[in-house]
């Protein structure tokens, strides 16, 4: 009690009392008396540890507490402890009221004031993970294994499905290593079933898609038999379509149906998705009963057009007509879920609503919607076509009723296309009269029908040569529907018959603006400009249409006859070349190549495709003509001879073929050969100068008595031969006198003279001297045609060089020497000609 003063009775009232009252401690102005001040300034004692607090209390240790009732005095807890303010390692107290604004009062004596602590420097860098720890370790081994799955998959979406097999593997061995590395580290608990199923998954599926069958099975198998993996039977629908694609069918129903037993009824869509498969399944096995039991009971539970059209198949094969009209009507009642397209059209008072639908014309949405309505139409125009010729007595009865069923339902517009098929099955039963009459009946109904009725007609008055008619019929065709592409290409083509090639360019490039899609009308133009000499136009037609139809043959060789005229025959080639990748066995094409090649000159690449042009259609005579004489140039006549009989087989009324194989026994010293092949020559062409010529020298060399008899016949013939040339020569006088007198005479145009034809020895013995009187072989080559029919077999041409084409001029390639000269020819050049012609 000793500290505590009690405050005097007469001061109660004093509030205000030892408020002025103050610790000497602070009193500056006596500072410079103050011993202990001095030293401490002077000397290191300031800097010692500050002294504690002589009594527990607060801050200033020596300092009384000033109270109500009189002057401070320090005061203690009864067990010493420190009060709230007392010094601690001489920190001053904090201030905790300003501590949130960043201020504290706790910072040592004689610091600068930094709130924000920017003297501490950067904050220290993040302490690095350590990669070595088997946790971390495993971390980054399950991240790589999931890069790996998802690289494959991707590499499957780009279509690269080595690449995408290969990460799968990938993947395989980096999860066993992970499997692996848990094992050894004692957490195999917490082994990622997950990314197991996901790594074996997606393996079977690479697998499956790389036609892999073997082992893909034994990877959904082994996941299979797994019963740590929830739901693992439904892959037994994966091995049953790999099954289905190995032919294997009991197998694929049986694990189909194994799938369907571990598939509960929550999942309706999954098991109708399975049955449909099944009945499929039963389709290729030919089991139909099983498969309309399948599809009839998806039709009662969850109908689709598939499926629909599947059990129609399946009646139409057991030829149950009943039922077939039963599935029809049940077809063509399936909900296809899409809206109609009135809903499409913008109103014309709503702006917004016009941009709402505007964006969504074409959308995903709406493109999916007119995709499955294209794909019922034609699943039930596909059905029409099949039932109707079953379901009744005639196929027209059966179209009648289809159309009627149809017309019913929510696909009335396709009646008309119905009656138009109608048409076109009676044209493929060759019945133009009854198609025509079907077609005329649309006349008088809507501009669309109507343009397309009328666009058959024109094709099919078209195929009959009758243009008139064809030509009217597209101008119908055009004035129902003027963007109609068909309908233009068929006017264009009755203006290209009528040889007015400018108006038809101008048809079919309207077509083409109207559907720039429309091969027919730009093959058709390249056709035009290609008569109309704008060689330069029609490449780039053919190129064009070569970009769209990659593996047109037509096309390619379009592309080659254009550039062989233009005088780039490495080009042609190029394309020719291009041409056999596509139509290997083409023998036309083969001719073609080897005439370029024989043009540039490289014989050996000539005769190797001259060759295969041979062996594909040994009956060509232009190509067998270039055989033989090649053989013949080169000093084989024996190998020739086999081309030249060919050829007699082929014309046997030609002399000049037997006459080519009698003059190769000649040449290659078969005498005796020779000899009976030209007496039988003599015997089916008596008349023939050539043959008798060669019987007489032949016998003369050989010292035979016949001699004496085929030399008088040969006289005889000579004989005969020199009177029919007198003949015509007068003959030819005499026109050309009544020519001269008629133009004399009243200067009127005298009627044309009929004068006999010229045999071809005849033109033969005119067009050729002494010079040439040596029996030889002209290698006349083929030239395919330069029109729109790529692959008609060329004209006949002949061998001799003396041979004038009836059918008029052709362009010719350079003539070859057939044979040398030897020596036992020499002494009979004098003698004999080179017309190999008969009479």
């Amino acid at each position: 009690m000793e500290n505590v003063h009690l405050v005097p009775e007469e001061e109660e009232d004093d509030l205000y009392t030892g408020y002025n009252d103050y610790n000497p401690t602070f009193d500056s102005e006596d500072l410079h008396n103050d011993v202990a001040f001095q030293q401490a300034v002077r000397t290191s004692h300031g800097r010692r540890p500050p002294m504690t607090a002589k009594y527990p209390g607060t801050a200033i240790g020596g300092r009384p507490i000033g109270t109500a009732y009189g002057s401070r005095v320090p005061i203690g807890t009864a067990m010493g402890r420190p009060m709230t303010g007392a010094v601690q390692d001489g920190a001053a107290r904090p201030m905790t009221a300003v501590r949130a604004a960043g201020y504290s009062s706790s910072i040592a004596r004689g610091s600068a004031f930094d709130p924000l602590g920017q003297a501490k420097g950067p904050a220290p860098p993040l302490e690095t993970k350590n990669e070595d720890t088997p946790e971390e370790k495993i971390k980054i081994l399950e991240k790589k294994v999931n890069d790996l799955i998802e690289d494959s998959c991707l590499a499957h979406a780009r279509g690269d499905l080595q690449v995408s097999l290969e990460k799968a593997k990938e993947a395989g061995r980096k999860e066993r290593a992970l499997v692996r590395q848990r094992e050894q580290t004692g957490t195999a608990d917490h082994i990622n079933l997950d990314l197991t199923y996901s790594v074996l998954f997606n393996l079977a599926n690479q697998y499956a898609n790389n036609d892999m069958y073997t082992e893909a099975l034994n990877t959904y198998q082994v996941i299979v038999k797994n019963k740590m993996f929830n739901n693992a039977g439904r892959l037994k629908v994966n091995m049953a379509n790999i099954y289905f694609k190995q032919k294997n069918y009991t197998k694929a129903i049986k694990f189909y149906r194994m799938a369907l037993d571990q598939i509960s009824n929550a999942h309706n869509a999954m098991r109708i998705k399975i049955m449909q498969n099944i009945g499929v399944v039963f389709i290729h096995m030919g089991q139909y009963s099983d498969a309309i039991t399948s599809f009839e009971y998806i039709m009662t539970e969850s109908p689709n057009i598939k499926t629909g059209f599947n059990l129609i198949l399946c009646y139409y094969a057991i030829g149950d007509r009943e039922r077939m009209k039963k599935a029809f009507q049940k077809l063509i009642c399936v909900p296809l879920g899409v809206d109609d397209d009135d809903k499409y059209i913008p109103p014309n008072d709503d702006p917004h609503a016009n941009m709402v639908i505007e964006a969504i014309k074409n959308d995903k949405l709406h493109q999916m919607e007119r995709e499955r309505k294209a794909l019922a139409e034609k699943y039930i125009m596909t059905s029409a076509k099949l039932i109707a010729p079953a379901i009744e007595m005639s196929f027209a009865a059966g179209f009648d009723w289809c159309v009627d069923m149809v017309k019913g339902s929510q696909y009335v517009e396709l009646a008309n296309d119905l009656e138009i098929n109608k048409a076109i099955t009676y044209l493929r039963q060759r019945d133009f009269k009854q198609a025509v009459e079907t077609l005329k009946m649309f006349e008088k109904k809507d501009s669309r029908v109507k343009s397309a009725a009328a666009t058959n007609l024109s094709f099919l008055y078209f195929l009959e040569k009758d243009f008139d008619q064809a030509d009217r019929y597209a101008e119908l065709a055009m004035s129902a529907d003027r963007y109609n592409p068909a309908a233009l290409i068929n006017k264009g083509n009755t203006l290209f018959v009528k040889e007015d090639y400018e108006k038809a360019a101008e048809f079919y490039k309207e077509s083409l603006r109207n559907d720039s899609s429309c091969t027919e009308a730009l093959y058709n133009l390249g056709l035009t400009y290609k008569r109309l000499g704008r060689l330069e136009e029609a490449l780039d037609c053919f190129l064009k249409l070569h970009a769209i139809l990659r593996n047109s043959a037509q096309v390619m060789y379009q592309l080659a006859n254009l550039y062989e005229m233009l005088e780039d025959p490495h080009q042609a080639i190029e394309w020719l070349m291009q041409l056999t990748s596509v139509t290997p066995t083409d023998a036309q094409v083969l001719a073609k190549l080897g005439d370029l090649y024989d043009n540039e000159g490289d014989k050996s690449q000539a005769f190797q495709y001259y060759y295969e042009s041979y062996r594909y259609f040994p009956s060509n005579i232009s190509v067998i003509e270039w055989l033989g004489a090649y053989y013949i140039d080169t000093q084989f006549c024996e190998k020739a001879i086999q081309y030249f009989e060919r050829a007699t087989l082929i014309q046997p009324t030609q002399v000049k073929w037997q006459l080519m194989v009698a003059s190769c026994y000649r040449r290659s010293g078969n005498y005796q050969k020779a000899l009976e092949t030209y007496k039988e020559i003599h015997r089916k062409f008596p008349e023939n100068v050539e043959c008798l010529r060669f019987l007489v020298r032949l016998c003369t060399d050989m010292g035979l008595k016949e001699v004496q008899d085929y030399a008088t016949k040969l006289k005889k013939v000579e004989k005969m031969k020199e009177i029919r040339e007198q003949r015509v020569r007068s003959g030819r006088d005499s026109s050309a006198r009544s020519r001269r007198e008629g133009s004399a005479g009243s200067g009127s145009s005298s009627s044309p003279i009929n004068t006999p034809p010229l045999r071809a020895s005849d033109s033969g013995q005119s067009n050729h001297g002494t010079s040439a009187k040596s029996e030889r072989l002209s290698v006349k080559l083929k030239t395919l045609p330069g029109s729109n029919e790529p692959y008609e077999a060329s004209t006949q041409q002949e061998i001799d060089a003396s041979y004038v084409d009836p059918l008029g001029p052709q362009t010719q390639r350079p003539k070859t020497a057939a044979r040398k000269r030897n020596e036992e020819d020499e002494f009979a050049d004098e003698e004999l000609g080179d017309d190999l012609l008969p009479e």
